[in-house]
């Protein structure tokens, strides 16, 4: 939902896929999603599971952890025409992890990926306890760019959170992806595009909180990638993007084009 929020706010034009409870959660998230521009009928309710409320916990250096109840609605993301019609016409699908932990969701998901041919873009957003290598790999196999840390770079290939490269190396090797992005936080981020790495450093801001850094910052690549935008510029601006939601509160702060706070 973050990428899709950072989407629009960009000039994006998004269909957001989920499933969400009948509860008074759901009837205010709803609400919210209208009031975004998010809501449409790919939004599934769902009247036996409850909608999901995230616990976030910051650390004194504002880095986030998460407390995510298990099971809730978008656990529960049912097939359907209107779902598979707005696949087809999309120019790109991003997709998360998370929301494959349970089977409904995660076939759903994957039976999407094998009938369309559009780009697909996975966030490799890791949430202990809440996801399994096996899936993990099944949703790596079909994806043509894939984001990650460069904790989960090193969690997944075995090796070194400082090693960067040549954990993309691996990754490549095994997926072919013609994209893999690992964001290292205040350093700025790698990837590896077409045969060739591209860096940037980052920029230094005073850290409020990480929630939807990760989310603006693959708002930001993807928009540039769909736009046809050179990879130098690319990277630069969802490094920018990314730091200034990381030195402002909540994961969706009101930016224009040059980053400052509307």
């Amino acid at each position: 939902m973050n990428v899709a929020r950072h989407l629009v706010q960009q000039g994006a034009n998004v269909s957001f896929a989920s499933r969400v409870g009948t509860d008074v959660s759901g009837k205010g998230l709803v609400e919210f999603l209208k009031a975004s521009g998010l809501y449409s009928d790919l939004i599934q309710p769902d009247d036996k599971l409850p909608t999901c409320e995230v616990t976030v916990q910051l650390d004194k250096d504002g880095q986030a952890t998460y407390i995510i109840p298990e099971p809730v609605s978008w656990d529960n993301i049912q097939p359907g025409t209107k779902l598979d019609e707005a696949a087809k016409q999309a120019p790109a699908i991003v997709y998360g992890s998370l929301a494959c932990r349970e089977v409904n969701t995660r076939t759903t998901l994957l039976n999407l990926l094998a009938k369309t041919q559009t780009l697909k873009v996975f966030d490799v957003n890791l949430r202990a306890p809440h996801y399994t290598i096996e899936t993990i790999e099944k949703l790596a196999a079909g994806a043509d760019m894939l984001k990650m840390n460069e904790d989960e770079a090193a969690l997944l290939t075995g090796g070194k959170p400082e090693n960067a490269k040549e954990n993309i190396k691996v990754f490549h090797k095994k997926y072919k992806a013609q994209t893999i992005c690992v964001t290292r936080g205040g350093n700025g981020a790698i990837v590896w595009h077409d045969d060739k790495f591209y860096e940037h450093p980052g920029f230094k801001v005073k850290v409020v909180d990480t929630v939807g850094a990760g989310d603006s910052f693959l708002a930001a690549f993807v928009n540039g990638l769909l736009k046809g935008q050179p990879m130098p510029q690319i990277i630069e601006r969802a490094c920018k993007i990314g730091a200034f939601v990381a030195g402002k509160r909540g994961a969706n702060p009101v930016y224009d084009e040059t980053c400052k706070i509307i």
